[in-house]
This record gives C-alpha cells, structure tokens and sequence, in this order.
C-alpha cells in the first residue's frame, strides 16, 4: 500500500514522530489502528441501538415516568 500526504501532513508526520520519537510508519499504524477501532465501536452501536431501541421502546417509555 502506498499512502500519499499532502505536504503539510507529511511534515506534521515528521514532526509527531519525532516529538514521539518514534518513525513515521509507526505513529501512521497506530493512528489507522486507533481510527479503525473508534468506528468499528461507533457503528455497532448505532446498529445496536437501532435494533434495540424500537423493540424496549414502550419499556423504556414507562422508566421515563
């Protein structure tokens, strides 16, 4: 894979890793990483929520009360 960056994002890269001493390709994963991870439990939620809501939404109505 070939990840392209705009001037300003590669320089903000660099700087990150090196603030972090750490390489570019590293704090690069770990950003994917974390994203990836943040969505995934963003959008199960949703799913769940969804789904679930309708189904103890007359429960959830009388706890209200």
């Amino acid at each position: 894979m070939t990840l392209r960056l705009t001037e300003d994002e590669s320089v903000a890269l660099r700087q990150q890793a090196e603030l972090e001493s750490r390489s570019m390709h590293e704090v690069a994963r770990e950003a994917i990483r974390e994203y990836v991870e943040n969505h995934s439990r963003a959008e199960l939620l949703d799913r769940v929520l969804d789904e679930g809501l309708p189904r103890y939404a007359e429960a959830l109505e009388r706890l209200g009360r």
